[in-house]
C-alpha cells in the first residue's frame, strides 16, 4: 500500500473516531444540563447547602405557651403550646417530623422540677402537609398544639416537655416551667353596713 493511502486511512478513521467522541460528549452534556435551563443549580435535596436553612433548635415559647380556654365557656381546656425552630443563624425554621409532650407536677428548689407526671404523653404531628396548613401560625412563625387538660389550674405551676423526632431521624427536647398566677379572689368578704344604722 502506498504510504499516502495509509496515511489518509489512519486520518479518515481518526477524525470518524473524534466526531463520535464530541458527538455523544455533547449528548451527554445535553441529558445532563438541559433539563435544569431556567431552573437554580442548586439541589436542595443533596447539597449540603440546604442544611443551612434547616432546623438545628427547637423551643417552646416561653411567652404564648400558656393555659388556656379555647371553647370560650371560660374555663381552662388545657395548655396551649406554641413550639419554634430555629436555623444555624436563629432565624425560624419549618421542620417536619413528631413531637411528644409531657406535663408534670413543679417541685421547688429541686435540680429537676419535674414532679409526677400528670397525664399521658400527648402526640402532634408536622408530618404531613396537611399537618403543616393546620398548626403553622404565619405571624408567630411557630407551630400551635392544643393539649387537652381541663382540670388544669392556672394558680398552679407545670413543669412542660417537648421532644421532637423529625422525619429525617434529628431529635431535640426543650422544657420550661409554666408560672401560675396569682389568685386575686378575695379571702374574706367585705362587710356591709346599712347607711341607717
Amino acid at each position: 500500500m502506498h504510504p499516502a493511502h495509509s496515511f489518509v486511512i489512519r486520518h479518515s478513521t481518526f477524525f470518524r473516531h473524534s466526531s463520535f467522541v464530541i458527538r455523544h460528549s455533547f449528548l451527554l452534556f445535553l441529558i445532563t444540563f438541559a433539563p435544569s435551563c431556567g431552573q437554580p443549580l442548586l439541589d436542595l435535596e443533596t447539597s449540603p447547602d440546604s442544611s443551612f436553612f434547616g432546623a438545628t433548635a427547637m423551643r417552646i415559647h416561653p411567652i404564648f405557651s400558656q393555659i388556656k380556654d379555647w371553647t370560650g365557656d371560660n374555663k381552662p381546656d388545657g395548655f396551649e403550646v406554641l413550639v419554634e425552630f430555629q436555623d444555624q443563624f436563629g432565624d425560624p425554621a419549618k421542620a417536619a417530623g413528631t413531637l411528644m409532650f409531657e406535663v408534670f407536677d413543679y417541685r421547688i428548689a429541686n435540680p429537676d422540677p419535674r414532679g409526677p407526671r400528670l397525664a399521658n404523653p400527648w402526640i402532634g404531628s408536622i408530618a404531613t402537609l396537611e399537618d403543616q396548613r393546620s398548626r403553622w401560625n404565619r405571624t408567630s412563625r411557630t407551630y400551635t398544639f392544643q393539649l387537652a387538660f381541663p382540670q388544669a389550674d392556672k394558680t398552679k405551676t407545670y413543669v412542660l416537655t417537648a421532644m421532637f423526632r423529625s422525619t429525617t431521624g434529628g431529635r431535640f427536647f426543650d422544657r420550661i416551667v409554666l408560672e401560675g398566677e396569682e389568685d386575686l379572689a378575695p379571702t374574706t368578704r367585705p362587710t356591709t353596713r346599712s347607711l341607717f344604722n
